[in-house]
């Protein structure tokens, strides 16, 4: 059956009469439907609540329990975007200068196929693409006053200049048509990172940081790319099936070990002292979710708390 329009009333009473949802404050419940919409608050948080055989609610299942697993998300995606964006900065920023410490400052040098990895087909695309992309910045009005300064004053935009205007998805796809001996310039200057890991790891924060900007749910997100085996899967002693580490590949704790091989170690302490006040504070606030059912779904092993404690190598 194709979903229909339901009002607010109607929201809450298929909730309660046809979920089994407990719902004492209807007025509050209209405001938070209202405020957050039916499909992102019960579509998107509704699973970890529910019955699996009766699809409806467990018994004793509050309408609050569903908010404060959303609350607690949309705390997560703002604690990961602050230092997905410094990430996102940083790259930008090495990007930028290794590349026109190579080919000079003139636009026509990023604009230009003979300084990307132009072989094979599917690179052959991708930096069509790009350029397409690029080219669509400096050569005509843009929403941004200093590209447009540039445009008029000297009839050329830098990278450096154009950074700011690019997605991290931009960048990222950059670095990854480069050619091997530029990439790896850049990821040297990150310990034990080598160009490869580089590509991998940055195709898995890329969704990570849309899913944290586009407000999806993230705390189950997972991607159909992977983060690369690192030393620190394996001084966790990660659980394995097969050769397949179980967690920190695909899931929200792969970006916790991403970010602690390109964030500096100032800002991973700062990262982890906030991430792990942000899950205590929900835990101790909140009893409907198990703290090791909290991890699973996260894809957290119940050691994550100890990632500081040993060296990235």
């Amino acid at each position: 059956m194709p979903k229909i329009f339901l009002n607010y009333d109607q929201q809450i009473d298929k909730l309660k009469n046809e979920k089994n949802l407990l719902i004492e404050d209807v007025e509050y419940a209209k405001e938070i439907l209202r405020q957050t919409s039916y499909y992102s608050l019960i579509g998107g948080y509704k699973d970890i609540f529910k019955n699996s055989t009766t699809k409806k609610y467990k018994d004793g299942t509050r309408f609050e329990d569903i908010v404060e697993l959303y609350y607690f998300d949309e705390s997560l995606r703002q604690l990961f975007m602050r230092y997905l964006v410094k990430v996102e900065n940083e790259i930008k920023s090495e990007v930028s200068y290794f590349f026109t410490e190579e080919h000079g400052e003139s636009q026509t040098a990023y604009l230009s196929i003979a300084n990307y990895n132009y072989v094979g087909k599917k690179n052959q695309k991708d930096i069509n693409r790009l350029i397409k992309i690029l080219e669509g910045y400096v050569t005509k009005p843009t929403d941004y006053h200093y590209i447009n300064h540039a445009q008029k004053k000297y009839g050329n935009v830098p990278l450096w200049v154009l950074t700011n205007a690019l997605t991290f998805g931009n960048f990222s796809k950059m670095y990854m048509l480069l050619p091997q001996k530029l990439q790896s310039k850049i990821s040297k200057n990150y310990a034990y990172i080598d160009e490869s890991k580089m590509v991998s790891i940055l195709k898995v924060l890329v969704k990570f940081r849309n899913v944290c900007a586009h407000g999806e749910r993230l705390f189950t997100y997972k991607t159909t790319d992977s983060i690369p085996d690192l030393p620190l899967h394996r001084k966790l002693k990660i659980t394995q099936k097969g050769t397949q580490y179980v967690y920190g590949k695909n899931d929200l704790f792969a970006v916790v070990i991403a970010l602690r091989y390109l964030l500096s170690d100032k800002w991973y302490k700062e990262f982890m002292k906030e991430l792990k006040k942000t899950i205590d504070k929900y835990l101790k606030n909140n009893d409907s979710i198990s703290e090791k059912e909290l991890y699973e779904k996260m894809g957290f092993p119940e050691n994550w708390r100890n990632i500081t404690r040993y060296r990235k190598k």
